[in-house]
């Protein structure tokens, strides 16, 4: 029968003939074996029947939870770490958690700052994005998942199959002929462009190739300024492999005002594929990583912690894409 003002689970007890501790056990999922699949019918029937819906801050303050996780990324500027958020969201909402986010800022080589004075009262985990163990100190042993951070032995982790990606863009600029390599890097003390350099460098010497460095932050006019370092050398580099889509354009505007064609004259490879990728012309030719599912593995592992579960680490591969940005070097005028 119809009740007024806000139905509460009383009312549903009533309603369903059953006691309110029975309505308890349905509502919060954790009737199986304790009340038969009729009365549970009948309680969601009647909860159905009159709009009630639990109060969810009073049952978390009950069991001591927020249903809250935060997570951390460098910023929020970053085209990548939208569908990281994307990912997470999706997995979280289907277990009743929701996700804030706040930054952490690239370089920062100390504990990152809680965006919360007390984070275990108004946080359940931690998803940190891009971000070193120590980084979670601040935190007071709050349960956290490390994403895109690199293997650690003490913290679960979610990572991207980057040194293969990259040892990828190698095989396949190798096998187009070109030798001689450029490294627009990004000047980021993370791991993932530790192991991406690492990789590179491995790969290219494994060819017999060469390979030149030149660092740079990860913005457009800091790359072309570094891509242009290099291809203003003696004996420039045919192609360059950039960290980042964002450098590959800031590489785009290095050889166009030296008045080479790409990629004719010089190829550019990328990485991440974000949509950029494809908004440059020609499209450019990069590794794309799963970022979206990135964020939900990644919170499929800390819903694990949380359970009481070691999850284990996980690797997630890239796959390379070409497109018109990479070609064969063009063989010199004799």
């Amino acid at each position: 029968m119809p009740v007024a003002g806000r139905p509460t689970s009383k009312d549903v007890a009533q309603e369903a003939g059953v006691s309110q501790s029975t309505v308890s056990l349905v509502l919060g999922g954790k009737w199986s074996g304790r009340v038969s699949p009729a009365t549970a019918r009948s309680v969601r029937t009647a909860a159905e029947r009159l709009g009630y819906r639990p109060n969810q801050a009073a049952r978390n303050l009950r069991l001591g939870t927020t249903r809250t996780v935060l997570l951390m990324v460098p910023t929020l500027t970053a085209p990548f770490f939208g569908p990281v958020y994307t990912g997470a969201a999706r997995v979280a909402a289907r277990h009743g958690f929701g996700v804030v986010v706040s930054t952490w800022p690239d370089g920062a080589d100390g504990p990152a700052e809680s965006p919360f004075p007390a984070p275990h009262e108004a946080i359940d985990g931690v998803l940190a994005s891009s971000m070193p163990a120590v980084a979670l100190d601040r935190f007071h042993g709050t349960p956290a998942v490390l994403l895109d951070s690199g293997p650690d032995s003490d913290v679960p982790t979610v990572d991207f199959g980057v040194a293969a990606g990259m040892r990828a863009i190698a095989a396949h600029l190798a096998g187009l002929g070109h030798r001689r390599f450029g490294h627009v890097a990004a000047g980021v003390d993370q791991w993932t462009f530790h192991a991406r350099a690492e990789a590179l460098a491995a790969e290219v010497a494994a060819r017999g190739g060469t390979l030149e460095r030149s660092a740079c932050a990860i913005d457009v006019a800091s790359a072309r300024d570094a891509a242009q370092r290099l291809l203003a050398r003696p004996d420039p580099p045919t192609a360059l492999v950039c960290d980042d889509d964002l450098i590959a354009a800031g590489a785009y505007k290095a050889a166009r005002a030296l008045g080479l064609d790409v990629p004719g004259e010089v190829s550019v490879t990328g990485f991440d594929d974000v949509l950029l990728a494809t908004a440059l012309e020609p499209e450019l030719t990069t590794v794309r990583l799963p970022a979206e599912e990135m964020g939900a593995q990644g919170m499929t592992a800390l819903l694990e912690l949380l359970d009481g579960g070691r999850p284990a680490p996980r690797v997630l591969p890239g796959r390379l894409v070409v497109r018109g940005s990479s070609a064969p070097p063009r063989a010199p005028v004799l």
